[in-house]
């Protein structure tokens, strides 16, 4: 066997300098087709040089190019997939060429994927495994035995394999697969895999291949199976999703599908998109999600048409039922019983009052779906300005399963064509970790879950929402509050505040009386207030109670505002919703009601409070033996505020504790927090400096996540705290171990004559992408104490320990917190005092400023 000239190291120079000359010509704004396709010429040439200088041209052999590379489409890192051929009888001296071939290839960094097999070897794996099947289907002689070559191309062209009909299912089976295990609207997507990406387009493409034996997706014009307009659609997604592709792999270094957070910004660069309005990355995802939007509704409307196709006894299996003189329903489908139908406009909003009202109805059926594509394309004008359209869009409102075909409206891209402002929130997502979905399909979601609210089969995870939206005087209204509370973001200004007007003027333009109008505006400007004040505001306060009543002012509206915030909550991301949140705003709703029905201008009885909550406690404790006298020692050592703030089976779990307490060793009780699903843990203890830093380094160090904070202390000095704890995944803390674990941890760090130190930790992997810059805002604060501070900060490892640490340093006294996660984004709030017990000066107030913000900022 002859030296080669074509080395490793000369190989990876060459493809050094071949990458650098294509990326040179994509950030000129080369096609992306002539790149892919200059890649495969590429490696082609690299191949067939190797091929000879091996001496394998005159063998028994062949080389074949299949998948994507077959396809002649190579981004800079894809694998690089090879079929070597051989005949029968393979000599040694070809078994060995064609390993230092491949050896040569991989010591160049290059990744192959390769099998050698015989023509029978071959045909026999293809059909039995529908992968190799359709690598098969686009592979290409690249070198060698033209025979050999030829006598696969024949056995794959035989009618009995994969007959059209198994492969579509075959086909068809395997994308629904993928799409259970790829999210479209993941925060880091698999532009290859999930619904709407790469794939999509080439399922179509291979059953064309198969059906048609054409070459390409346009020779499905000429067939009359493609519209020249969708073609030039699929087109233009499809070097869509290229371009991202090959800038991901320049941006990662290596073949990568998955848009991680690491990258997006890079990504974003290379293609070009500059700071606006929105982030590049922004801008860039917008793209994105409308592009695999439209893949989506093609790869659904031509899969349709395949099976109408091939498989005509199933398509037409279901007969029809006329509706009207419009519209038929076959089976699950909705279809037009003519095809001028949609060229009266309003007929697109009786397609959907039907799929409404007929509850068999889940989708539309193909060509009505290509005769919806092209009226939708010809609107001039928004649907809402036509009289008629107006009135089927109430209609839908109004009706039970409204929601549904509202879902199917937005699927099909009506409702963009119905609300002129919705069109602007299509594919806009934020840049962070808490909103796990674009806009438009955050708010799709929670109407989603305003459906399930009335679906008996949710009752036991939304007992409130179950209860309240069956006695809402219209649901209607609800739903419309939904579809504009987010429909002004991205516009700049209070989105609140715009969709407030937004959805005033379409309240009008509906004929909507002007106590529904006002309602609809009210729930969209205050849509974030429940949430906000029961998740970063002690509902345990009488007078935040009344604060937030006397803003919602009626049961009406706060039934209302319940069903919404819990949806807005859920559809937000998968892990947000938790039972900790569903009974803060449980128990901020029944709080509201009971005053809003005794009366806002009734004074709040503080004194009375206290001795009914006390009183509870004495009901508890008279059932263990237990009198007031035995009780009233330890209750004179409490100020009033503590029976305020906590609740009378909180108090009882803390009184039955201390009573029985056998020792002089701190106290640290863990118990299931009432209705919460949380676990409260009371720590009892001799006061000290450091306290809360020393806690909070023990959670971080077991990682605890801490929600609600309540530090008080006794008259006599002794440390009264209370911490609402959940595991990470949300869940509380119920194990015995796991409690043990956490309890003796506590208690040596509380006799350690040494505060426990803080763990360094690296950010996140999904974290580093993401600045968040420090805020210390000190806020407007009913209480002489103490004084309120809100901290912003980058949700980093061990951030309350390190907030805890400033405080002890700047000799401040923590009195509650309120822990809230955005994301990427921590959203905390402190009552803090001076050593006096008073609220902070100024000076003080800027020196915890300074010092907290310097802390967190050099960590």
């Amino acid at each position: 066997m002859n030296a080669l000239t074509l080395t490793p190291p000369l190989l990876k120079h060459q493809l050094e300098q071949h990458r650098q000359h294509q990326q040179q010509k994509f950030a000129e704004g080369e096609a992306i087709g002539i790149l892919l396709a200059e890649r495969a010429a590429f490696i082609d040439a690299m191949l067939v040089q190797l091929w000879q200088e091996l001496n394998l041209g005159n063998c028994p052999v062949a080389l074949v190019a299949v998948g994507g590379y077959g396809r002649g489409e190579l981004h800079p890192n894809s694998d690089i997939d090879l079929l070597v051929l051989t005949s029968e009888c393979c000599t040694s001296v070809m078994e060995e060429a064609i390993g230092t071939l491949l050896t040569t290839l991989w010591d160049a960094k290059l990744d192959v994927g390769h099998s050698v097999r015989t023509v029978e070897e071959t045909f026999s794996q293809a059909q039995g495994d529908i992968t190799i099947a359709t690598n098969l289907l686009e592979s290409r002689l690249l070198c060698g035995d033209t025979s050999l070559f030829q006598q696969l191309h024949a056995r794959l062209e035989d009618e009995t394999f994969w007959p059209v009909d198994q492969f579509y299912l075959a086909k068809r089976e395997e994308q629904r697969g993928r799409h259970n295990r790829f999210s479209a609207f993941d925060l880091e997507p698999n532009i290859k895999s999930c619904p709407g990406g790469l794939r999509d387009i080439q399922t179509i493409t291979w059953v064309a291949i198969r059906h048609f034996s054409a070459g390409c997706l346009a020779e499905l014009v000429s067939h009359g199976f493609l519209a020249r307009e969708e073609l030039e659609e699929l087109n233009a997604c499809r070097d869509f999703l290229w371009r991202l592709r090959f800038a991901l792999h320049l941006a990662a270094g290596r073949a990568e599908d998955k848009l991680l957070f690491d990258h997006q910004p890079k990504v974003a660069e290379l293609l070009g998109y500059t700071q606006g309005t929105q982030l590049p990355v922004e801008q860039m995802m917008k793209r994105y999600y409308r592009t695999i939007r439209a893949v989506r509704e093609l790869n659904q409307m031509l899969l349709q048409l395949f099976k109408r196709e091939v498989l005509p006894q199933l398509a037409f299996s279901q007969p029809l039922q006329p509706l009207d003189e419009d519209f038929s329903l076959m089976g699950h489908y909705i279809t037009v019983r003519h095809e001028g139908v949609f060229e009266e406009p309003h007929k697109i909003l009786t397609l959907f009052h039907h799929a409404a009202v007929q509850e068999e109805v889940e989708t539309v059926a193909a060509p009505t779906l290509r005769l919806l594509r092209n009226a939708r394309r010809r609107l001039k004008l928004p649907l809402s300005d036509l009289p008629q359209c107006r009135e089927q869009f109430m209609a839908i409102l109004r009706h039970p399963r409204g929601i549904k075909a509202i879902s199917l409206m937005h699927r099909h891209g009506i409702l963009s064509s119905y609300i002129r402002a919705w069109q602007q929130i299509v594919g806009q997502m934020q840049f962070d970790l808490f909103h796990a979905y674009t806009v438009d399909e955050h708010t799709h979601r929670l109407l989603l879950f305003i459906e399930r609210f009335s679906d008996p089969a949710h009752k036991e995870i939304f007992p409130l929402g179950s209860l309240l939206i069956d006695q809402l005087p219209k649901k209607g209204l609800l739903v419309l509050a939904a579809i504009f509370h987010d429909i002004a973001k991205g516009r700049g200004g209070d989105h609140s505040e715009l969709g407030s007007d937004d959805a005033l003027k379409f309240c009008h333009l509906h004929n909507l009386n002007d106590h529904d109008g006002r309602l609809v505006a009210w729930l969209v400007r205050n849509h974030l207030l429940m949430s906000v004040t029961a998740q970063r505001r002690d509902i345990n306060d009488p007078e935040v109670v009344r604060e937030f009543a006397e803003n919602v002012s009626d049961l009406t509206r706060l039934s209302y505002l319940y069903c919404l915030t819990v949806a807005d909550i859920c559809a937000t991301n998968d892990n947000l919703w938790n039972s900790w949140k569903g009974s803060l705003l449980s128990q901020l709703y029944h709080s509201t009601r009971g005053m809003l029905l005794g009366g806002l201008e009734k004074p709040v009885d503080t004194r009375g409070k206290i001795r009914e909550n006390q009183n509870k406690v004495l009901h508890q404790l008279g059932k263990m033996g237990l009198e007031e006298a035995d009780v009233s020692p330890l209750w004179q050592r409490f100020s009033a505020d503590y029976f305020l703030r906590f609740t009378p089976a909180q108090v009882f779990h803390h009184t039955q504790a201390l009573l029985t307490r056998q020792d002089d060793q701190p106290l640290v009780e863990m118990v299931e927090h009432e209705a919460s699903g949380g676990t409260e843990l009371f720590v009892y203890c001799r006061d000290r400096a450091g306290l809360f830093a020393t806690l909070m380094a023990v959670f971080d160090g077991k990682n605890i996540t801490v929600h609600d904070a309540q530090i008080f202390t006794s008259r006599d000095g002794f440390a009264l705290d209370s911490f609402i704890i959940l595991e990470q995944d949300g869940s509380a803390i119920s194990h015995p171990s796991r409690i043990n674990s956490l309890r003796n941890a506590i208690v040596r760090a509380l006799l350690a004559p040494m505060p426990a130190k803080v763990r360094q930790r690296p950010l996140p992997r999904r974290m580093r992408q993401f600045k968040v810059r420090t805020e210390v805002n000190f806020l407007p604060a009913k209480r002489k104490q103490g004084s309120m501070v809100e901290i912003i900060s980058l949700d980093s490892p061990g951030l309350l320990a390190r907030i805890g640490q400033v405080v002890d340093q700047c000799g401040l006294i923590v009195h509650s917190a309120k822990i809230t996660t955005v994301g990427e984004k921590a959203e905390d709030l402190f009552m803090l005092a001076n050593p006096d017990g008073a609220a902070l000066t100024p000076e003080q107030q800027s020196h915890f400023r300074e010092s907290l913000t310097q802390a967190l900022t050099t960590e």
